[in-house]
């Protein structure tokens, strides 16, 4: 009797056994990719842009919170520029002064001319009195001496307007310095993005580089993943992915656009077989830009989870890689909710609901 009892204690534990180990392997065949399609554990990601003073300016103004969503040539900071605007003011009358500089040279350059013309009328006549030997030699040296001082005034004067004129250039290029100082103080994004970090605040003194805002790029979102050597072989950028975050009941669409070309984790000596597959290389996941912008609640920065790639063109997604999200996703989402909230409330006022008078 306990023979027998031990048997069926035997089997009882092989068919458990049997059981329980069928159990994981049905559900690690649920689980298993299809043929041509890798994985690896990643996180959301995107590049950060740094909304910086170019020069030592005090912080005027911060038009935005973290977690705002900013746009490319929206204003964000703006500095104090009362300085920089009276150096402004100071160049622009240092221009109009020097044209005043400019407008009397040619004047003199005019009436120089003319006494050049005059100069020569009077060297003629004097020279046509010598000849008929009804003037004298001395007035007509004189006269043309005087008409020699007069053309080298005017070379003078000459001089002195393009010396002006250049005055004025230069005074119109600190202007166009100082405006351009001036525009720098209002600093705008240059990217569509999400404030991650404010490191300044009003009233605060920014050295040159010093950092005000903090911006993730969202035209630029991506995940990591790392694959072994012979799944990375033959990826190339553009190859279809996905990207699978954990808790959502979602994927993102992605696309392959950058395959490292050295391992990550290299053995110090790769010599067996078995050494090469621990090579690893990593692989850029970017999401679309369109998907970015159209999903901002949901596609998130820090966000844990799988990526997937194809390996090749052949291969088919699983059924639970189908749920894409697209541009529309999120203003479906939106407009659902706004049909839920305008659904009338259940009340107990018999005004908001003249049917039930009706039927009482």
């Amino acid at each position: 009797m306990p023979n027998k009892l031990f048997k069926w204690i035997i089997i009882a534990a092989a068919v458990g056994a049997a059981g329980f180990f069928g159990y994981r392997y049905w559900e690690a065949s649920k689980s298993a990719l299809p043929k041509g399609i890798a994985s690896g554990n990643g996180r959301i990601e995107a590049k950060l842009v740094d909304i910086a003073a170019k020069e030592p300016l005090r912080v005027k103004e911060i038009r935005v919170d973290e977690g705002a969503l900013v746009h490319p040539g929206e204003v964000l900071v703006v500095m104090d520029t009362a300085t920089l605007e009276a150096e402004l003011t100071k160049a622009r009358l240092n221009v109009a002064a020097t044209r005043q500089k400019e407008a009397v040279s040619q004047a003199t350059i005019v009436r120089t001319k003319a006494a050049i013309e005059l100069a020569n009328i009077e060297v003629k006549r004097s020279s046509a009195l010598v000849a008929e030997r009804a003037g004298s030699q001395r007035e007509l040296d004189v006269r043309k001496m005087a008409l020699k001082s007069t053309s080298a005034s005017l070379q003078e004067e000459e001089a002195k307007l393009r010396t002006t004129q250049e005055e004025v250039k230069v005074a119109q290029a600190d202007i166009a310095t100082i405006q351009t100082r001036i525009d720098d103080a209002t600093l705008r994004s240059p990217v569509d993005g999400r404030v991650l970090y404010r490191l300044a605040e009003v009233g605060e003194v920014l050295g040159a580089g010093g950092k005000a805002l903090t911006l993730v790029n969202l035209g630029d979102v991506y995940m990591e993943i790392f694959l072994p050597a012979e799944q990375a072989a033959p990826l190339e950028a553009g190859a279809e992915a996905r990207i699978a975050v954990d808790g959502a009941p979602f994927v993102v669409p992605a696309e392959v656009s950058f395959v490292s070309p050295e391992a990550q984790f290299t053995p110090k000596q790769v010599e067996t077989k078995s050494e090469r597959e621990k090579l690893m290389f990593r692989v850029k996941l970017r999401v679309p830009e369109k998907i970015v912008e159209a999903n901002l609640q949901r596609v998130k920065t820090g966000m844990r989870g799988v990526g997937y790639v194809k390996l090749n063109e052949a291969a088919q997604w699983p059924a639970s890689l189908q749920n894409l999200l697209t541009p529309s996703t999120e203003a479906a989402a939106k407009g659902s909710r706004q049909d839920r909230a305008a659904e009338p409330t259940p009340t107990s006022g018999a005004a908001e609901h003249p049917q039930v008078n009706k039927r009482r």
